[in-house]
């Protein structure tokens, strides 16, 4: 799977290891900032995420930010997104079976090394439920974005 991986100054530090763990999964990694322990606000780096998910180049994405709460806000402005914040692992795959997420987003500040690789190897093994319930609500929540 192609994957795309962002993160801001505060979540930089925990993002090498998050790549390092997907592509030992056997998945594509694009890296789309920072690049740098530098501050840079999170949603630009969150836009540069949602714009290459958006476009086709990846399935995916993961953003890491301090709490992970900024990042989800951000990548949720933009139709067609759905982000969710993963400290858990079960939110972390539940999100895409039952909501079909395509952003997880961690908290750098939250969570430790080892769970968030946890929360990654969920968030890329779920699949989104053929169940018609699940199916019909992601329906209404991509209805809701056209009412902007």
């Amino acid at each position: 799977m192609k994957i795309v991986m962002g993160s801001d100054h505060a979540g930089f530090p925990l993002k090498a290891d998050i790549i390092t763990h997907i592509e030992a999964l056997g998945h594509e990694v694009t890296d789309v900032g920072c690049y740098d322990a530098g501050e840079v606000d999170f949603p630009d780096v969150a836009n540069a995420l949602v714009d290459f998910l958006l476009e086709g180049k990846a399935e995916r994405g993961i953003m890491v930010c301090g709490t992970g709460v900024g990042a989800a806000i951000a990548a949720n402005k933009r139709a067609g997104i759905r982000a969710a914040v993963g400290h858990d692992v079960h939110s972390a795959h539940q999100c895409v079976e039952h909501d079909n997420v395509n952003v997880l987003c961690i908290g750098a500040q939250i969570v430790g090394l080892w769970l968030a690789r946890d929360l990654v190897s969920a968030f890329l093994e779920a699949e989104f439920s053929t169940s018609e319930e699940f199916r019909r609500r992601v329906c209404k929540l991509s209805e809701m974005e056209l009412k902007g």
